[in-house]
């Protein structure tokens, strides 16, 4: 009976502290990981099925920006306490060029960039600028045809065009079967730094499915 009373004691103290936590506080973290994502292969996973505007061909888009995210050494941090005001919707609007839809920007707002210990105009013109800073390896671009290859090539790709990166500050992911992203750890000044053992999750396949922009 005792031990059980403890354990009660010990749910009740948990469960206080967990109802009282409502994120981590913003600002505290030690690098970004910038995310970009191969939008066709998005697209034919999900993006077709949700009918996104994302994937309209119209809008020719290749390696669109995921997010840029907090991380912990061990671990991230996500929807943090801030006193900053969300991003309008005209502020989204204008971040969609990059990121295929105003929706995805807000979200990344709402769960990373209330983690930044920026303002969210602050926040989206620190994604712009790092997503500008990486030059995305144009030779994917011209593929007419799907084709598969070693995920290690869209990474040697990446590195070729971007001196600055190192191995150890880029991974490349898969999905089903097929490139996903291109993650690059970057410090708070958006310099290439190691990542942590946490965002490296190298993809190994060897025939990984590249589909071609629309």
């Amino acid at each position: 009976m005792r031990k059980l009373l403890l354990g009660f004691a010990a749910v009740l103290t948990c469960f206080a502290a967990c109802a009282a936590a409502e994120g981590e506080p913003a600002g505290e973290f030690d690098y970004y990981v910038l995310a970009l994502s191969w939008s066709p292969n998005w697209c034919e996973q999900e993006g077709d099925a949700r009918r996104a505007e994302q994937c309209d061909a119209r809008h020719d888009h290749g390696w669109t920006l995921h997010g840029l995210w907090p991380q912990h050494h061990r671990g991230w941090p996500s929807y943090c306490r801030t006193a900053a005001a969300p991003p309008s919707r005209g502020m989204s609007r204008e971040m969609a060029d990059i990121m295929g839809s105003p929706g995805l920007a807000w979200h990344q707002w709402k769960k990373h960039g209330t983690c930044s210990g920026l303002t969210a105009r602050q926040y989206y013109s620190l994604m712009r600028e790092a997503y500008t800073r990486v030059t995305r390896p144009a030779i994917f671009r011209r593929l007419k045809t799907p084709v598969t290859l070693p995920a290690a090539v869209v990474e040697e790709a990446f590195l070729k065009e971007n001196p600055g990166l190192s191995r150890d500050s880029l991974t490349i992911t898969c999905r089903d079967g097929a490139i996903q992203e291109a993650r690059i750890c970057l410090s708070k000044t958006l310099q290439p730094v190691p990542c942590g053992r946490d965002a490296i999750r190298d993809c190994t396949l060897k025939d990984a499915r590249l589909a071609p922009v629309r």
